[in-house]
């Protein structure tokens, strides 16, 4: 199941994505929002299918006004650095024994096809491919033998970090945190169309049309298991809850010379199975 948020004439609807068209859920009586469908444990997720057999509400994908994150308003966004061994090797970190975490909110992203904007204080803006993963299930200290029960899918995210700021200090969340510096999305896919933990796929980041990062999610360092079972030992997870997993080795600054994304640039992430996130660059006005 693929799931998105679109705004059309108006109005903002959860679709379903069946081949080359979303059909409008909300108007068919459907939830409003994925985050309401996750609320209750992702028991409203159960007969999507079946209400999007009889939807006579659709539009065609490439006819989208408007692409919104696949989660409006998650509660908590954990965001884990250095989770790929070739990506701590190439900014000369030890690869950590325990998961490197840090929050971003939600007004430091925008959806598909919208603008990551490069703020008028810096040029030196990173792009990180990254896999999210979306919790359904809430629950305090899940043992990384049922963390996969809690996970009701994953996403797509590009973690564009403005790198001097985030080194001016060794907590690294007011980098990542300008307004509309990342991107999430289009779709949230559901874990049962996807390997175990989501493992075993592909992640692509090209930057105008040159590969810039590809490597694999079984590289994770710490896995989606390991993940959600380490945070849930300090705090509750809840519904709609997401977790950036972390980017991979290809860093625009780790380039010789630096490469960083600039206004008028298009960068695309891609994850097998999940999907294209892709958005262009524009300068702060």
């Amino acid at each position: 199941m693929q799931l998105a948020h679109f705004r059309h004439k108006g109005r903002v609807s959860l679709g379903m994505r069946v081949n080359d068209e979303l059909v409008d859920l909300t108007a068919a009586g459907g939830p409003a929002s994925l985050d309401a469908a996750l609320a209750d444990g992702g028991g409203l997720l159960t007969g999507l299918e079946e209400l999007a057999a009889k939807a006579d509400s659709r539009i065609a994908v490439d006819a989208v006004e408007e692409w919104l994150p696949p989660i409006l308003a998650p509660g908590k966004a954990i965001a884990i650095g250095l989770n790929y061994v070739d990506h701590a090797a190439e900014g000369a970190h030890e690869v950590p024994d325990y998961p490197i975490i840090f929050t971003r909110y939600p007004s430091s992203w925008v959806g598909h096809k919208q603008p990551i904007i490069q703020p008028k204080v810096s040029k030196i803006l990173d792009y990180e491919g990254e896999m999210v993963i979306v919790i359904g299930k809430g629950g305090r200290a899940i043992s990384k033998e049922r963390a996969h029960d809690h996970v009701a899918g994953y996403s797509i995210f590009n973690e564009g970090s403005i790198r001097d700021y985030q080194l001016r200090t060794h907590q690294w969340t007011i980098g990542k945190n300008f307004d509309s510096s990342g991107s999430f999305g289009p779709f949230f896919v559901s874990a049962d169309e996807l390997p175990p933990g989501a493992s075993g796929l592909q992640l692509r980041t090209v930057l105008n049309g040159k590969e810039m990062q590809s490597a694999n999610t079984a590289d994770m360092v710490f896995d989606v298991a390991t993940l959600v079972s380490t945070l849930s030992e300090v705090m509750t997870l809840s519904p709609g809850d997401i977790i950036i997993s972390g980017t991979p080795a290809g860093v625009g600054g780790a380039q010789k010379p630096p490469v960083f994304m600039q206004p008028g640039d298009v960068c695309e992430v891609s994850i097998d199975g999940i999907g294209v996130l892709s958005n262009t660059i524009e300068l702060e006005q």
